[in-house]
């Protein structure tokens, strides 16, 4: 049997439903137009990838959006080169369309707002790949690192190594902060306190001291030790340090500070109160 005399042969295999003619032959071009648009797509929006990545002039947040709105229009134009292949008669659908396409604005509301504030996110650069993040509030914060801005969400990284996929719509109604937006550095303040009667020009030269060669404490903004209160139970200092590459984690600086202020004080003769 012929390839045209196989095609015939499928096109006998179906029914008729009103003017349109549904067989086999039908139902094997519309595979075949399905798989060659998604094949093509991937590839294109593959390639699309690499050349903006090639892109050095171009700073990473400029290389993704660049990336979206291209593989948005590469996308669109294969569904309509697909339709167009498949002689679908659009007008013969519009009330049908206009129907259906009412159930899939209610149902993809959420998607498209996403995509835009997504874009609009990439736009005006307020978070870009790479920068370290704080969302929502309390015990409730997510702290990570923003791996990859996607059409829906973005996906952040914690500490933990846990991944998280937060809307991007969400990003654009909270408040969120953004703890490596002119910097790759974070602010990280270790509280300590000392017992009344203390010498404070002594306490803050020692926990000065203790900064000293702790790993990933940066030596620019300069440590500081400031005296934030005289609380019930003791005097209240806060050491501010810059720390590099937050996302990894912070709490062995912290631990690193916290023991050279106990050996320290210990040997100067500084009383840290109990409780």
């Amino acid at each position: 049997m012929s390839w045209p005399e196989f095609l015939g042969w499928l096109d006998t295999i179906g029914f008729d439903l009103g003017g349109y003619h549904i067989s086999l032959l039908v139902a094997f071009k519309i595979l075949t137009v399905v798989v060659g648009v998604v094949v093509i797509g991937w590839t294109l929006t593959r390639f699309v990838r690499r050349v903006f990545r090639r892109m050095t002039r171009l700073d990473l947040a400029q290389q993704v959006l660049g990336e979206k709105l291209v593989n948005i229009a590469v996308w669109t134009a294969l569904v309509l080169i697909g339709v167009d292949i498949l002689g679908i008669n659009l007008t013969a659908l519009t009330v049908f369309s206009g129907a259906f396409g009412l159930a899939i604005g209610f149902g993809l509301q959420k998607t498209l707002g996403n995509l835009i504030s997504g874009i609009i996110l990439l736009m005006d650069r307020s978070i870009e790949p790479g920068d370290v993040i704080a969302v929502g509030t309390g015990s409730d914060k997510t702290v990570g690192k923003v791996n990859r801005i996607g059409i829906r969400a973005v996906a952040v990284t914690t500490r933990d190594h846990i991944r998280y996929l937060i809307p991007n719509e969400l990003l654009m109604t909270s408040a969120v902060e953004n703890w490596t937006a002119s910097t790759k550095d974070e602010r990280m303040k270790v509280p300590v306190r000392v017992a009344y009667g203390t010498d404070l020009d002594l306490a803050e030269r020692l926990m000065l001291q203790a900064i000293e060669g702790v790993d990933r404490v940066q030596p620019e903004p300069k440590p500081a030790v400031w005296l934030v209160s005289f609380a019930e139970k003791g005097i209240e200092f806060e050491i501010q340090v810059s720390i590099s590459q937050p996302e990894i984690g912070t709490g062995m600086i912290r631990s690193a500070i916290l023991r050279n202020v106990w050996r320290l004080f210990n040997e100067n003769g500084v009383v840290i109160p109990a409780g």
